[in-house]
């Protein structure tokens, strides 16, 4: 059990340096879009998870951007992105369904909005190489995110399992996809592992 809680305090420290190093880098990088600007690195702070129903839809809305961005790589080059995308679309999707159901059942007070603001850039105008690797550098930030979110929540406690559960899912899920997509960028783009940048 002590190993374990180690392992998870572990995660949570990596999460955190992963997503401070891939917004310093996004930053800094000549991003050609201003979404950024108005959306920026503060997005993360902005989404704090306190109980159980704002999880949910906070996650709702976190869900939907990665979902929405997912879908671009339909247009993807390789074969590997256009999977991963396919992948994003029907596991996040079918957890959305999850979560807005527990949201009526469980907390129909709860607002459906919630104060999200993107974190990821508009991909609609890419193609090639750029799409790729604009996904890549910031679905990363977005999974480390959801990776955090998800750990603090637990680390609070859930009234129900089953939420418990599926913050579980989207911890490992999301981490082992970060882990997947840290190699592409490696792979495909000459971005090293340990700093996600470029010659680093």
């Amino acid at each position: 059990m002590r190993r374990l809680s180690v392992l998870v305090v572990g995660l949570v420290v990596v999460a955190a340096v992963t997503v401070l190093g891939a917004f310093a880098v996004m930053a800094s990088s000549g991003r050609d879009d201003d979404s950024w600007d108005r959306h920026g690195p503060g997005t993360v702070g902005r989404f704090g998870v306190s109980a159980e129903p704002e999880y949910l839809a906070g996650m709702v809305a976190h869900h939907e951007e990665a979902v929405t961005a997912a879908r671009e790589l339909a247009r993807s080059g390789r074969a590997e992105m256009r999977r991963f995308g396919d992948s994003i679309v029907e596991t996040q999707s079918a957890q959305i369904h999850q979560m807005r159901g527990w949201l009526r059942a469980w907390y129909p007070e709860q607002p459906p909005a919630v104060d999200y603001r993107p974190m990821m850039r508009d991909l609609s105008g890419l193609s090639g190489d750029r799409l790729d690797e604009v996904f890549l550098q910031d679905m990363i930030g977005h999974h480390m995110a959801a990776v955090m979110w998800s750990q603090q929540l637990l680390g609070r406690g859930t009234v129900h399992e089953q939420v418990a559960g599926l913050a579980r899912t989207i911890r490992d899920d999301q981490h082992a996809e970060i882990v997947q997509m840290r190699r592409w960028l490696a792979l495909w783009f000459d971005w090293r592992a340990v700093g996600m940048s470029r010659g680093m």
